[in-house]
């Protein structure tokens, strides 16, 4: 463990590893928001810190310069991590950039940590763009390769193939060394995708504490996926072709419809059903199958130049 940077070396009864990491993975934010968000409520301690030296390519995420005292000091975009005693389990959280070089290595540096620390499951938390209304609850897609989490959380298998993040590898990594591993990833509206999603984030961190078996921190979030709704409810209300959208995003919620390509969709009248100028394909029913399709096509698109 070259690489990591030991704060603390407490003693931990078989923990939780909850990791999340900006950017690729990461629409509206969802992902980070939600492990950051925990963190704070809870009073995490730190933990450590993997040098980001041989990971990251500073052209691309570049660190910060920020005054401190009168003094300019360097913030380095560094994968942190931090602990937590909860009621129901330990914890560890994992928060930081997507590393941009040496993956495999990252991933054995956060394997070797996890080993140190005694780490008995491992959940990785993501977000996508997919077509869900941001007016209806948040749809969250959970997968696992274990029979035995699969069962137990009701979640699916994977069957994605193309182009994968961080997240994936260290999946990969964790569940090649027999960590038992999942993963959960949120829904967030494509047509809000600039919108920064506390209601996604507190989906996850839902989840998140039922894995953990420790109730969600009271309050959290709370006033933030109310203005959330708000803002993009203005935004929504601007372009007549976005509410039709909408509109039928929330229909096909509310009423678990399947509409095929062919399908003649009645909208209100004056309306039609294009974003931007473009066509909307026709959307069937939003289920755990279809969602997983929006993963990996999610995944698929973020790996095209």
């Amino acid at each position: 463990m070259e690489n990591v940077r030991w704060h603390a070396r407490p003693t931990l009864h078989r923990p939780t590893l909850v990791a999340a990491f900006t950017g690729w993975n990461d629409a509206g934010d969802s992902a980070s928001t939600a492990v950051r968000t925990m963190i704070e409520a809870w009073n995490a301690t730190p933990l450590a810190t993997i040098d980001p030296e041989e990971f990251t390519d500073f052209a691309s995420t570049r660190p910060h310069v920020r005054l401190a005292g009168g003094n300019r000091e360097i913030v380095w975009p560094t994968v942190s991590a931090w602990y937590a005693s909860l009621p129901g389990s330990d914890v560890i959280f994992v928060l930081g950039p997507e590393p941009s070089l040496r993956w495999r290595t990252f991933c054995d540096e956060l394997q070797s940590l996890a080993t140190e620390t005694g780490v008995s499951m491992v959940l990785s938390l993501g977000s996508l763009l997919a077509d869900v209304s941001h007016s209806r609850p948040v749809n969250i897609i959970g997968t696992a390769t274990d029979q035995d989490l699969i069962e137990r959380y009701d979640l699916q298998r994977s069957r994605y193939q193309g182009p994968t993040g961080i997240v994936g590898v260290m999946q990969h990594t964790f569940s090649s060394a027999g960590f038992p591993t999942m993963s959960f990833w949120a829904a967030v509206p494509a047509y809000a995708s600039q919108v920064p999603s506390p209601k996604a984030s507190l989906a996850l961190i839902e989840r998140a504490c039922d894995v953990i078996g420790t109730p969600v921190p009271a309050g959290v979030l709370a006033d933030e996926v109310g203005e959330y709704e708000d803002r993009v409810d203005q935004f929504v209300e601007q372009d007549r072709d976005l509410v039709g959208y909408v509109r039928r995003l929330e229909s096909l919620s509310d009423a678990g419809l399947d509409i095929d390509e062919d399908d003649d969709f009645e909208s209100d009248e004056d309306e039609d059903d294009t974003v931007g100028g473009e066509a909307v394909e026709a959307l069937g029913e939003v289920t755990p199958e279809r969602l997983i399709e929006e993963v990996e096509q999610f995944l698929r698109d973020q790996g095209q130049p």
